[in-house]
């Protein structure tokens, strides 16, 4: 076992450490805070290059490809709880991906947080963040990982109310916290399932892992009371944790609330961690997820857990797409895009496998960070302002901000060849599109393409063409936004359509390392059934989603701020329903919020007039039976008891007067004695 394996524990450590440093600091240890989460995260991302590179040399090696690195915790009876962690394919992609996405914004959040009284704070809690998305990543332990996923949860909910002073700020950050705990308490409980069924939560310890064969036949053999194997109820409750940590319908709620968090916050946690974390965990759990009772995942398509990943991506995915287009935050789209993708990716797992789904993650976690670090950059050059119908003409003025914001908009609509998003969301097409149960999924998925490259170019002609829409009263106009921003969005585009390479049909590198495979470059990959079909179906539908945004949107640049939406005059009704996100937010405020307020004033009054009632009354009485039982004791016991003491003395004292040893006395007692005796006989005898 190489050196990196068994020291891979520093990746995550060194972020933790620059967070403790950082707590302990200072408020006016800027500079130091800075440094350490840049150095502690650059550490990490070299050494997350080495352990990429180890596992390169395994593949090409055609070596095993997971090296497992197992310890005990702690002893309970006879049993030794064990942690540990693994370096396999899918952990080095995402150690990489992770460690230089969050450099880089870790960088950009240097000149976006400058001027912030709490810049030591935030990057305190930045580190932590880090920290705990890197120890998930290289988790070899179900329970490991869940402590690590935790800590995340914990993280975000620090960064989203960062400026708890906003009440909307502290209200986004309780609503992100609570959300995602109801899926991770069903997270919790598959946890506990599959302990108590395979004995370990392990993934992988050379073939006694919860993942390998013998504890997944197991589980599959299983049966519950619903009739379904045991390995898909375990799946299904650890799919909900994802569901909530990743923003799928129906706990996607909270997602698009975090963009009240810094920007920083908001490219960290939508693009590259937390909400990737999600769909993270369905792929390192993608063994027990297509376990199923005619086999170990040998037809994907029979899975039940991955036909309700399947049904959740392609619903979140059109879903969340639709309600972006009614938005007019910069950031809000974004966010509902966020959601949108990681329904993409969701969609990939279940239909295509790991490395479909995974190929998305990455490619997406590259233009996304780039798109939310670009939205920060025109919200700091337009002095805070957020809303896309108040700028406008940005164009001339940012100009590196544009041609970088462009890049991450032709990226995430998928526009062909050039760009990295068209790879990744092709490949999970054309899964689609053959997926033997369905393929509405398919036509979801495509809708989702039309949906994304209209309200992406509704929101790029808003901010960047036209003419200035700004109030009057704001006189400052916006400008470029400094270098140590600007930098990380022109390596971000360069990544956004470089990465497209690993994933074409004709090398599809990223696949086989993935599956621990060599990539052979063949240009007879396109001639693979439906790709084609695939690439100029999606590619006329994007180009349709481009015209019409361009068609609404073109004319009306120069409209006033106040003036109706194109969209919102076409169709008010829908345009007002997807404005407010399908009224769902409204649903569970009418529903789940409005029947805990009730239980919660339930057992207030139940608390204040019965139980405190209760308690009230079981004091006053027990008070009462003790000043009864104090006046008895003491006017009736202790006076009794008193009086017949004080009767017992004196009757004492005078016998002690009879028993003085005095001859003289006791003669004129018994003398006394015998004269009233013989004067009772006598008045006796004459009676």
């Amino acid at each position: 076992m190489t050196w990196i394996v068994r020291n891979l524990w520093l990746i995550p450590a060194l972020p933790l450490l620059a967070a403790a440093l950082s707590a302990l600091a200072h408020r006016r240890h800027r500079l130091f805070a800075a440094s350490a989460a840049i150095g502690s995260m650059t550490l990490s991302l070299l050494l997350c290059l080495i352990a990429f590179a180890e596992v390169l040399r395994l593949v090409s090696q055609e070596h095993i490809a997971r090296l497992p690195f197992n310890f005990d915790w702690f002893q309970v009876g006879s049993e030794w709880l064990k942690l540990g962690w693994v370096l396999d394919p899918l952990t080095a992609v995402m150690l990489v991906m992770v460690s230089f996405v969050g450099l880089l914004i870790f960088i950009y959040s240097v000149g976006y947080m400058a001027h912030d009284d709490n810049f030591t704070r935030f990057f305190c809690f930045l580190s932590l963040f880090a920290g705990a998305m890197l120890g998930l990543v290289i988790a070899n332990s179900l329970l490991l990982l869940f402590i690590c996923w935790e800590i995340v949860g914990l993280t975000s909910y620090l960064l989203i109310g960062f400026w708890y002073q906003k009440p909307s700020a502290a209200s986004a950050a309780k609503k992100a916290f609570i959300t995602t705990r109801i899926g991770d308490l069903a997270f919790l409980l598959g946890m506990v399932w599959l302990y108590s069924q395979a004995g370990t939560l392990l993934f992988y310890n050379y073939g006694a892992g919860c993942l390998e064969q013998a504890a997944l036949m197991k589980l599959v053999t299983q049966t519950t009371s619903l009739g379904i194997a045991a390995s898909t109820g375990i799946a299904l409750l650890i799919f909900c944790g994802a569901i909530g940590k990743s923003g799928q319908v129906p706990l996607h709620v909270w997602l698009p609330d975090a963009m009240e968090g810094p920007t920083p916050v908001s490219a960290l946690i939508h693009a590259a961690t937390m909400v990737a974390a999600g769909v993270f965990l369905v792929a390192r759990a993608y063994p027990l997820m297509a376990a199923h009772g005619g086999g170990l995942g040998l037809s994907l398509a029979s899975a039940p857990a991955l036909k309700v990943v399947t049904w959740v991506g392609a619903i979140t995915a059109v879903f969340a797409a639709s309600i972006a287009v009614a938005q007019d935050d910069i950031k809000r789209i974004l966010a509902y895009s966020t959601v949108s993708q990681l329904g993409y990716m969701m969609l990939g797992l279940g239909v295509g496998g790991v490395a479909v789904g995974m190929f998305h993650l990455i490619t997406h976690a590259f233009f996304k960070a780039l798109l939310f670090m670009g939205a920060g950059s025109v919200i700091h050059g337009c002095h805070e302002e957020q809303s896309i119908r108040r700028m406008g003409g940005l164009r001339k003025l940012m100009p590196i901000t544009f041609a970088t914001y462009a890049v991450g908009m032709l990226a995430l609509c998928g526009f062909p060849l050039l760009f990295s998003g068209f790879w990744s969301k092709d490949a999970i097409l054309h899964a689609a599109s053959t997926w033997g149960v369905s393929r509405t999924p398919f036509y979801l998925a495509t809708l989702g393409v039309l949906l994304t490259a209209f309200y992406m170019t509704r929101q790029v002609l808003y901010v960047f063409f036209g003419e200035s829409r700004r109030p009057e009263a704001h006189a400052t106009s916006p400008h470029e936004s400094p270098g140590i921003m600007t930098l990380p969005l022109v390596i971000l585009a360069g990544c956004s359509v470089l990465l497209g390479l690993i994933g074409t049909p004709a090398w599809p590198w990223f696949s086989a390392f993935i599956n621990g495979q060599h990539a052979r470059f063949e240009l007879r990959g396109f001639a693979e059934s439906g790709v084609l079909t695939v690439m100029f179906s999606s590619t006329a539908v994007l180009l349709i989603g481009l015209g019409i945004g361009w068609l609404l949107y073109s004319n009306r640049l120069n409209a006033e701020s106040a003036s109706p939406d194109a969209f919102e005059q076409f169709s008010p009704s829908l345009f007002n329903l997807l404005r407010n996100g399908w009224f769902v937010d409204t649903f569970y405020g009418a529903t789940f919020v409005r029947s805990a307020a009730w239980f919660s004033d339930a057992c207030d009054w139940l608390d204040r007039w019965v139980f405190n009632g209760m308690i009230h009354l079981i004091s006053r009485l027990t008070l009462g039976a003790s000043r009864l039982s104090r006046s008895t004791d003491a006017f009736a016991v202790n006076r009794t008891f008193d009086q017949s003491c004080r009767g017992a003395a004196l009757s004492g004292r005078l016998l002690s007067r009879l028993q003085r040893g005095r001859v003289q006395s006791y003669l004129q007692i018994i003398g006394i004695a015998f004269a009233g005796f013989v004067l009772f006989l006598i008045w006796g005898h004459h009676g």
